[in-house]
């Protein structure tokens, strides 16, 4: 499958690692529709985008909102060969702080957002790929899905970002072999310290302690290598139930 004539949604795609994978796949030919929750900034992102985007306020954790959303897409594109999913929150607490144990609604929320949102997506967007006519090697459509490092070795108050991004890629295996049977690939990609808007916004001389971190190379990760990884996936047909780390191999410590 090729970019250039990808049909593909994006979930978070008005910022970060959703907003570098849009404009990739705009650039390479592709059409898109950016899923979020930043209604503005949906907006602006679209403008740059071009035509061939669009966007759909859409809240990923909850069904019927991504049922809505997708049916829009279905119809804006013609149909859907490509699902990316990006939106999620990086929530942090001890789960035995100063104040206290952390609330299990903060918990709940992380999980409903990174993993049944990403759950969410995958579902109904499978649902409609599933209508599309097989190519050479019978595939109807890709879903890659955003883990993180932090699935395998979280940090001191990660517990529920840790445990969302773990089930995102433990649930990936499964639905490849499931979705195999309708020829549509199920792949995770694994980043690591990236600079996202968020991490942006931090002092300086955090982002360099955490670049320093990195064996090689040593730099934070550009958002556009995170797109780089979902081309290879989507035009590389034998890659399938993988989870790949895109991380300059570092592997992060207790805290």
């Amino acid at each position: 499958m090729k970019l250039s004539e990808a049909r593909a949604v994006v979930t978070g795609g008005a910022s970060g690692l959703g907003f570098a994978t849009a404009r990739r796949i705009v650039a390479e030919g592709g059409r898109v529709v950016l899923f979020d929750v930043n209604d503005e900034l949906g907006k602006e992102c679209v403008a740059k985008l071009g035509e061939r985007s669009s966007y759909v306020s859409t809240d990923v954790s909850g069904e019927a909102s991504v049922q809505a959303a997708i049916r829009q897409a279905k119809d804006a594109m013609g149909g859907i060969t490509l699902a990316v999913n990006c939106a999620g929150i990086a929530t942090a607490g001890r789960a035995l702080g100063r104040e206290g144990p952390w609330p299990s609604e903060a918990f709940n929320r992380v999980i409903q957002v990174n993993l049944v949102g990403t759950f969410n997506v995958t579902k109904e967007a499978a649902a409609v790929m599933n209508d599309n006519e097989p190519n050479e090697d019978g595939e109807r459509g890709v879903i890659i899905s955003t883990a993180s490092i932090a699935a395998f070795e979280g940090q001191i108050g990660q517990a529920a970002y840790s445990a969302s991004k773990g089930g995102v890629h433990a649930m990936m295996l499964p639905l490849a072999r499931e979705f195999a049977n309708f020829g549509i690939r199920v792949n995770t990609i694994a980043p690591g310290i990236m600079l996202t808007p968020m991490m942006s916004g931090m002092p300086q001389e955090v982002q360099d302690s955490l670049a320093a971190q990195v064996p090689f190379p040593k730099r934070l990760g550009k958002p556009e290598e995170y797109a780089d990884a979902v081309q290879f996936v989507y035009e590389t047909a034998y890659v399938n139930g993988e989870t790949i780390r895109c991380d300059g191999a570092i592997r992060m410590q207790a805290k």
